[in-house]
Parts: C-alpha cells; structure tokens; sequence
C-alpha cells in the first residue's frame, strides 16, 4: 500500500459558497463530474499516485469541527492559501506553525464549519 489515504470527502451545506471558498483559497478551478449531483473534485493526478478528493452536498454529509482533520496540500509555502482564508469567508484557528522536520500547518474553519488544515515543508 502506497498511501494510507485514497480519497476524502469534505462535506458542505451551501455548495457554491463552498465550491468558491476552496477555488479561491487554493487558486484552482475544481471539476464538476457528476451531472445533477452537488459534487466538485479537487485537481489531483490519480494515476501518477496523487490523493484525490471532493466537496459534496448531499443527504447525510456533516460539516464538523469534530473527527478527524483533512490536511490540504499548502504548495511551497502554505502561507500562500492560509492568507486567503479570511477573505474567503473561513477562519484562521491555529496560525502557521513549524512542526520541526515535518515542515509547518496551520489549521483554519472553512465556510460549512469543517475543521481543516494545510501542510507545507515550508
């Protein structure tokens, strides 16, 4: 087993506030797969081994600030993405921080209410 993660799901209440939220944080444009399902995909190349994952809306998805936690690929530095949160909508809870040779996180409250972070090796 390469990965111990192989997909995750973020779930959302308002799809299109989240959809932006991410898009804007991350500078991306997410993919629409599922025609008539409130689903976008984070970029990911999954054949070349990379975690993929999405934003869903749907009956029996929570947001949560409880659980486990979804560490969000934070590029070079993740100061880049965590000084787009709060303009975003979300809130910074912790600010970036060193985490010694694993390099830094920092942990942030997305539009829905899910506790998530980025980490970066700088």
């Amino acid at each position: 087993m390469a990965n111990a993660i192989n997909w995750f799901e973020i779930p959302v209440k308002n799809f299109d506030r989240a959809k932006k939220f991410y898009e804007s944080v991350l500078d991306i444009t997410m993919m629409l797969p599922f025609e008539g399902m409130k689903y976008a995909m984070f970029p990911a190349d999954m054949k070349n081994g990379e975690i993929g994952g999405g934003l869903v809306e749907e009956q029996g998805y929570e947001p949560s600030q409880n659980g486990a936690v979804v560490y969000l690929n934070g590029g070079d530095d993740l100061s880049v993405p965590l000084s787009r949160v709060e303009a975003a909508g979300g809130k910074i809870v912790i600010p970036k921080k060193s985490i010694g040779a694993n390099g830094f996180m920092a942990m942030f409250i997305d539009t829905e209410g899910n506790k998530m972070a980025f980490h970066s090796m700088k």
